[in-house]
């Protein structure tokens, strides 16, 4: 891990070197490197060091949860066979599995950027993106996609190993698309945040056990959540994690158990809240600079 740091912090280096343009034939003074609106040399060597410093540990942050989802499903499944009826005419293996594919997301995307935060912060590094001329909207960019990134790769994966014990069709691809999108993008600026946030990684173990955890638990991952009490149902409507799951799981079921339409937008405005906190806490430098 500190060998990618180490790269990086080399990469922006030299980024930052070549801010100076000197024009010898003039004899004109040093000029500012013009960027345009957006630093793309910036933003995409910080994404790529995102990538790299999960790829570097692939067995750890890709392989074992998939390995996780795997249990799951078989715990579920093949240890309850029979046992399980069937939901609304959908089997419980195809049932449980987008949700598990959906939980091993959520779970990585926050994973990933909320560990690169606490880990340049206790380490000391964190000025390797500080110093650099990359701007608060591109950090964010940045440390996103790289958390969104971590997360369909365990998607992807968890699909592959999952695949053998359920039957999954995808009538309604655009509803995978957009939901596995808003829970990458949503769990990603959370972890932003409570990167942030946390001062030491007990903080961060703390978020995950008693705020991540439960939000996934308790979101209809295992179970229809029409078969809840009434007050409990709407409880669970309040849970933005329901509305991915339960919006990604009819992309391969085509059932679902809330309102897709406000289960959309209710994604969105969750998703983009979050990633707004995020960009305005990197700009203040909450807990960087300070």
């Amino acid at each position: 891990m500190s060998f990618l740091n180490q790269k990086f912090a080399k990469r922006l280096t030299q980024l930052s070197d070549e801010l100076l343009v000197q024009d010898t034939s003039a004899g004109m003074p040093p000029a500012i490197r013009q960027f345009g609106l957006v630093n793309w040399i910036g933003l995409s060597t910080l994404y790529k060091r995102e990538v790299r410093r999960f790829m570097k540990v692939a067995v750890q942050t890709v392989f074992a949860p998939t390995v996780t989802t795997l249990l799951y499903i078989l715990i579920f499944t093949v240890a309850l066979r029979g046992a399980s009826p069937s939901i609304d005419g959908v089997p419980y293996a195809a049932f449980l599995a987008p949700g598990l594919v959906m939980m091993g997301l959520l779970n990585n995307a926050f994973a990933n950027s909320s560990s690169s935060l606490i880990v340049a912060k206790v380490q000391g590094n964190a000025v390797d993106f500080l110093m650099p001329p990359i701007s608060a909207a591109e950090l964010t960019a940045a440390f996103v996609a790289g958390a969104a990134t971590r997360g369909v790769a365990v998607a992807a994966a968890s699909l592959l190993v999952i695949a053998p014990f359920t039957t999954l069709a995808a009538p309604h691809p655009w509803a995978i698309f957009y939901f596995g999108l808003m829970a990458a993008v949503m769990f990603g600026a959370a972890g932003i945040l409570a990167g942030l946030w946390a001062e030491k990684f007990e903080h961060l173990a703390a978020v995950t056990g008693f705020i991540i955890t439960p939000l996934t638990f308790l979101s209809g991952t295992f179970y229809s959540i029409d078969r809840l009490p009434n007050w409990l149902q709407t409880l669970t409507h309040l849970n933005p994690t329901f509305h991915v799951i339960d919006g990604f799981r009819y992309g391969f079921t085509g059932h679902a158990d809330g309102d897709l339409l406000f289960g959309a937008a209710a994604a969105f405005v969750v998703s983009a809240s979050l990633v707004v906190a995020s960009f305005l806490a990197l700009k203040a430098g909450y807990k960087l600079k300070s």
